[in-house]
């Protein structure tokens, strides 16, 4: 968390994330370069340049795409999601790279401006073959621009998250546009089989674990909540000491912890980016988001001052073992009195 914003507010592990991101785009690049050299030794400067940035980018969105799904399904990925907005500003600018590149390549020694030429230098919508593939890695990069404008931390509390969140799920529709503009490009100009493979591979892989992990969190979405005002949701003993489970009651994900030898339950939904508490941990008796470490009291769902935000609470008691919750959420910040594992 933090209490404003900075230009620069990197702490050691971010640090040491981006060094361990900018060497290995570095490496891509040098060993594409290097690799390309020596199978195609008449390959042009700037083509070669167009392909490494290009397939870079194309790697790090994959990449990108994963880490989410991945987190659900271990939580040892966690430290990759912490700063993915990083990822997704470099991953943007080895798009504009290989933008650029390609715009001042093939667009920019005629009479049209280079930007109109994208969408007017070829109109055979009709084919498939000669499908104007261009226009679509503009509209993708387009997207992938506004995310990277908006994803410090400033645009996110003045957006509002709902709107925020909604702005970066367009990374989905992104990522259709590029696989169409690769897609189509690659009818177009290649006659190995090996980028086709390559990327059909990667976009099998993105369908599955997304799959994969919204089977998982189907149990999750299970309503528990029934016409009595308290709900049983499971065994003291089924919640590990310090940790959450996530459930679902009247529509809304809840999440309860044990911690101390009591029990608490509160709003799923963290107020930074819609992180999932539940999946977290309590640290100095703080519920930790596990995404970003926004903190929450659990008694009252309120972040240690001088911080604001403010998450529902549930009125929760412990009856022979096993946990129940009231499904109506008190208002965000209300004190609720833990139940004693005990009770």
């Amino acid at each position: 968390m933090s209490l404003s914003y900075k230009a620069v507010g990197w702490n050691r592990q971010k640090k040491i994330y981006d060094r361990i991101l900018a060497g290995g785009v570095a490496i891509y690049l040098a060993a594409f370069v290097t690799l390309n050299l020596v199978l195609h030794p008449r390959i042009t400067a700037e083509t070669l340049l167009i392909r490494a940035f290009g397939t870079g980018a194309l790697l790090l969105l994959h990449i990108i795409l994963s880490i989410g799904p991945l987190c659900r399904l271990d939580a040892r990925f966690l430290p990759l999601l912490y700063n993915r907005r990083h990822m997704g500003v470099t991953m943007f600018l080895l798009a504009f790279v290989h933008g650029g590149f390609s715009l001042v390549q093939f667009h920019a020694l005629g009479n049209v401006n280079p930007i109109a030429s994208v969408f007017l230098s070829n109109t055979h919508y009709n084919s498939l073959a000669n499908f104007p593939f261009q226009p679509l890695g503009f509209i993708a990069l387009t997207i992938f621009f506004l995310m990277a404008a908006t994803s410090h931390d400033f645009w996110l509390a003045n957006l509002t998250p709902p709107i925020w969140k909604s702005l970066h799920m367009l990374v989905y529709i992104a990522y259709a546009l590029i696989i169409l503009h690769v897609s189509l490009g690659v009818l177009q100009a290649e006659t190995s089989p090996v980028l086709t493979i390559v990327l059909g591979t990667g976009l099998v892989w993105i369908v599955l674990i997304h799959f994969i992990a919204a089977v998982k969190g189907r149990g999750l979405d299970r309503d528990l909540a029934a016409e009595s005002d308290f709900v049983e949701v499971c065994g003291v003993d089924d919640v590990a000491e310090n940790r959450g489970r996530i459930f679902c009651l009247s529509g809304e994900r809840v999440a309860v912890f044990k911690y101390d030898g009591k029990v608490s339950a509160i709003s799923n939904v963290c107020q930074h980016q819609n992180g999932p508490l539940g999946e977290g941990c309590v640290i100095d008796g703080l519920v930790t988001c596990p995404w970003h470490g926004f903190q929450y009291d659990p008694t009252d769902g309120s972040s240690p001052p001088p911080f604001t935000e403010k998450v529902s609470t549930f009125n929760v008691r412990v009856t022979n073992g096993r946990v129940h919750i009231d499904p109506k959420p008190n208002p965000p910040g209300t004190r609720v009195e833990p139940a004693a594992v005990q009770g």
